[in-house]
């Protein structure tokens, strides 16, 4: 499944979504803990920022110039509405390019998403886009794979290169892991904070 097809079964939910995760912590103490391990909060990126909700607005308490990425239109229309001071795009994170560097990158829940044969580069682009010390969080499948999945009336799809693999490309791309734990266990559900320690 092309990201293009996830944006559009995001569109159908965007309304759904914002209103289910309006208080909602989920995933914001493994985002707190990412940030703890920040040097500098200057600039951060969301990947995957849905409608812009609990973690823009705790990057922008925390004192971070935030963007947010997302594939489906509709949800980065209601990011604007809530935060219309953040720069938010409607971005396919494959094609995405970087114009600058961060010290935070976010990309919770979302780039197991993107389709398999495109997770490594991905991961790749991500570790290259942190500014020196930076940091990068996200999230993924214990196991390598894809499937589709039934969800509020539409089929999604997951994929993930596993815990080796993407370890493999974060120290490829000079970043360390910082901390990797299975948050919600006994589900397959991996959050990993790798820092950059060199630039090239």
């Amino acid at each position: 499944m092309k990201p293009a097809e996830t944006g559009k079964s995001y569109d159908k939910i965007a309304d759904w979504w914002q209103a289910y995760h309006k208080d909602s912590d989920y995933g914001m103490a493994q985002i707190r803990r990412a940030i703890s391990y920040c040097k500098n909060k200057g600039v951060a990126l969301d990947v995957g920022c849905g409608s812009g909700g609990r973690i823009t607005s705790e990057l922008l308490r925390e004192g971070f110039e935030v963007t947010g990425l997302d594939v489906s239109k509709k949800m980065i229309e209601l990011a604007l509405e809530q935060h219309p001071e953040v720069t938010f795009m409607v971005q396919d994170i494959c094609s995405w390019e970087p114009i600058r560097t961060y010290n935070l990158i976010i990309a919770w829940d979302s780039i197991f998403h993107v389709p398999l044969a495109e997770q490594p580069a991905v991961v790749a682009k991500l570790c290259n886009a942190l500014q020196p010390d930076g940091i990068l969080i996200y999230t993924f499948g214990d196991a390598t794979g894809e499937h589709t999945s039934e969800w509020l009336n539409d089929t999604f799809y997951y994929s993930s290169i596993g815990i080796t693999q993407n370890l493999r490309v974060i120290l490829e791309n000079n970043c360390q892991p910082r901390h990797l734990e299975f948050d919600q266990f006994p589900q397959n559900h991996v959050y990993l904070i790798a820092q950059i320690t060199s630039k090239i």
